[in-house]
């Protein structure tokens, strides 16, 4: 899998990661979790690493934990997770308790999310890089109408990476906040490639265009991997799968070649977004 720079420290990152949303948010019964299993499995023989996850999604951080555990795989993988809530004190009962819950004494990244209180919880993200408990932080929003509010956060402070959503039929990310993180040295996590998965629905229904070939696709969800991935500011895209048939398609997209200026016009035009 291709994998492209952390600004931040240089460390490469592969292209293709694993959201967890709804999808790992699941009991603890063995036939709820083999898919899960597998779809792990299959991300990290395909050279990927990035898992994102947060305490807001149900059962997913203990689910994933447990399943690096058990599997002895936890050195393979890139584990982003989130603070979502208010005031200092709670921020790190709830960062602590992710911790215990993915079964690791760090993470890779942590991310403010949605910009809650941000304020108050950069300082203890600032302390827990300083002691190796995360090695980046971050920052996310998922609205448009917070794009002005994430742009003056961007500049405001030094960020390792920004998550937010980009998908070919939500390029709102294109005018601003893109060109701003390639100009502030910040890595981009692209959450809900798929249009939040309509899209990708409403695309299922239709016939691949044969140019598609032309960048080694030879499905909808590589494509619109694949438009994501060809902005070089995007370091990481993680479409949320618990299906293995789904991520064994995904990681495809980490393969081969991005569409040029050309195709990207074609695509837009093409498609019909």
């Amino acid at each position: 899998m291709h994998q492209r720079k952390i600004p931040s420290s240089g460390e490469m990152l592969p292209v293709v990661g694993c959201g967890t949303w709804r999808t790992f948010d699941v009991g603890n019964h063995a036939e709820e979790r083999r898919p899960l299993a597998e779809v792990l499995e299959i991300l990290f023989a395909a050279g990927g690493s990035v898992i994102d996850t947060s305490p807001m999604y149900g059962a997913a951080e203990a689910v994933v934990g447990d399943l690096l555990a058990a599997a002895g795989t936890r050195n393979k993988a890139f584990i982003a997770t989130k603070v979502w809530t208010s005031g200092r004190n709670n921020g790190i009962e709830q960062m602590t308790r992710s911790l215990l819950l993915l079964k690791t004494d760090h993470v890779e990244l942590m991310q403010i999310h949605n910009l809650l209180d941000w304020r108050a919880h950069l300082p203890t993200l600032r302390a827990w890089k300083a002691e190796k408990r995360i090695r980046y932080l971050g920052i996310t929003h998922y609205t448009q109408s917070a794009h002005d509010e994430l742009e003056a956060v961007m500049r405001a402070e030094k960020w390792d990476f920004v998550q937010l959503n980009y998908a070919l039929d939500d390029r709102a990310v294109e005018r601003r906040l893109l060109p701003l993180a390639a100009e502030r040295g910040i890595a981009v996590i692209v959450n809900q490639p798929f249009g939040g998965g309509g899209l990708l629905r409403k695309l299922s229904a239709r016939k691949l265009p044969d140019w598609a070939s032309e960048i080694g696709c030879t499905s909808w969800a590589q494509l619109l991997l694949k438009f994501v991935l060809a902005n070089p500011a995007v370091t990481c895209v993680i479409p949320g799968t618990g299906k293995p048939e789904h991520m064994r398609d995904n990681v495809q997209a980490g393969l081969g070649v991005y569409p040029d200026a050309n195709l990207l016009k074609k695509m837009v035009a093409e498609v019909g977004v």
